[in-house]
């Protein structure tokens, strides 16, 4: 962004450009999903499945869903509700503008408008720039999931409060 001009707009993914988000995640990142399975977050959640867009055209996504679980914040089994970030991707020329960070601002926020009470998600131990803009958005390290990738690479599982 630059100074008060914006130069992307964050919104809800329309069905027509879910292969729009597919292509992206096909080019950013090791691991896929099945059509069926944007679908099913397409339609469960579609507050919660947002898109960049720069110029008219889809530059970068986030899909969130909404699940039942145990608290990653309480020594005891408390139930809470947990928004799980899936995936989040901005391609490669569009990074560094603030848009990943935008996409997560607002899915944390209607995450709060559904009662969401904590957010987690998943992350190589590798990628450090998104490690750190997690941390910059209040998400902690919880604990490391071994061989958690495909490829064998760990994750962290980092999560947050919402309320």
């Amino acid at each position: 962004m630059t100074g008060d001009t914006q130069l992307f707009v964050v919104r809800p993914v329309r069905s027509d450009e879910l292969d729009k988000v597919m292509r992206i995640n096909l080019e950013t990142l090791p691991e896929n999903y099945s059509r069926e399975f944007y679908l099913y977050i397409y339609r469960g959640w579609p507050d919660l499945f947002l898109v960049a867009e720069v110029d008219g055209e889809v530059v970068g996504y986030i899909m969130c869903r909404v699940e039942r679980g145990y608290s990653e914040f309480s020594r005891f089994f408390k139930p809470v509700r947990k928004g799980h970030v899936i995936s989040i991707a901005v391609l490669p020329g569009y990074r560094r503008m603030g848009i990943g960070t935008a996409l997560m601002k607002k899915a944390l926020l209607r995450m709060a408008e559904r009662g969401v009470d904590e957010v987690y998600l998943e992350v190589r131990i590798s990628n450090i720039p998104a490690i750190n803009m997690y941390k910059k958005l209040g998400f902690r390290i919880m604990r490391t999931l071994w061989r958690y990738y495909r490829d064998g690479e760990n994750a962290y599982l980092m999560a947050r409060p919402l309320k």
